[in-house]
């Protein structure tokens, strides 16, 4: 009961700012996250489609596979798939208080937001799921690196959002991936630091 509480715990404060970064940051100035949250996103910009459940729609085919050929991934993913979209969805009233920031400024902000609830997620064994379940299945299928996968999976979200808005989301949402990227990583490299000196 302790785990599950610290777990429900951790899955709820990665998703708020996870949320934070995505409504406050990067929705205003039509930004773009990678991955399934980034394809939620361009349904957002251009149908006006409720990110977090586009997101879960997305990723229910991920799911599945998952559910067949990485158990232990689905069960310590779904909870964070679920919660998160809901709390994008929640703190969509958040863009009212969207600070008049520089958008490169803000782009940065928000993917430091995005990196810090995924980073901490994953630091504590969870996820948010999708891109990640997805390039797991895809770096094990083709012998591939699951970083590569990932990287090739964001590039791919962001070049699509650059030539269907302009070129200005398509570096204003490098500059967001980026900093995603590299906020994940100090968050679960630290947690790495911290088992293996123990």
């Amino acid at each position: 009961m302790k785990i599950f509480i610290k777990k429900g715990m951790v899955i709820l404060i990665g998703s708020s700012l996870l949320a934070i970064g995505i409504n406050l940051f990067l929705m205003p100035d039509h930004v773009l996250d990678g991955g399934i949250i980034g394809i939620g996103l361009i349904a957002h910009y251009l149908w006006g489609f409720e990110t977090g459940l586009t997101i879960i729609l997305f990723s229910t085919p991920i799911f599945i596979l998952a559910w067949f050929r990485y158990r232990s991934y689905f069960y310590n993913s779904l909870h964070g798939l679920l919660i998160s979209s809901f709390f994008i969805d929640l703190f969509y009233r958040l863009r009212a208080f969207h600070f008049p920031l520089d958008p490169a400024i803000s782009s940065m902000i928000g993917g430091a937001f995005v990196g810090a609830g995924i980073g901490f997620m994953l630091r504590h064994k969870t996820s948010t799921g999708g891109t990640d379940l997805l390039a797991q299945m895809v770096a094990d299928f083709m012998r591939l690196n699951v970083g590569f996968v990932i990287f090739m999976i964001d590039a791919a979200v962001i070049l699509i959002g650059g030539y269907l808005f302009s070129s200005q989301t398509l570096l204003l949402s490098t500059l967001t991936i980026l900093c995603v990227a590299l906020v994940t990583m100090l968050c679960t490299s630290r947690f790495t630091l911290e088992h293996s000196s123990n």
